[in-house]
């Protein structure tokens, strides 16, 4: 199944935090904090001005991006967890 985002929407997978500490003790799910880290799979078109007018969305597909911590709904789509999101949620794009 695809998953295609509308308008300003972005569809993004959470990077998986890790699952050991430094001291090398295993965290349960329960413990483990959600990373605010992911990377962007698909981008809508962008948002559209109270004058028609379109702008066209600020991130791209592939890029790595920061986002809120509550940001988006988390759905499930062939097994995989994934966050659609507003663009306006994503506070950075990480560059290597």
């Amino acid at each position: 199944m695809r998953l295609v985002p509308l308008g300003d929407k972005v569809i993004v997978r959470r990077w998986e935090g890790e699952e050991t500490t430094a001291g090398g003790i295993v965290l349960p799910d329960t413990a483990k904090e959600k990373p605010q880290i992911g990377r962007v799979l698909s981008v809508g078109d962008g948002r559209r001005l109270k004058n028609g007018t379109l702008v066209p969305p600020q991130v791209h597909e592939g890029e790595r991006v920061v986002f809120h911590r509550y940001a988006g709904n988390e759905v499930e789509v062939d097994g995989e967890k994934l966050l659609i999101m507003s663009e306006d949620d994503i506070l950075a794009v990480l560059e290597s």
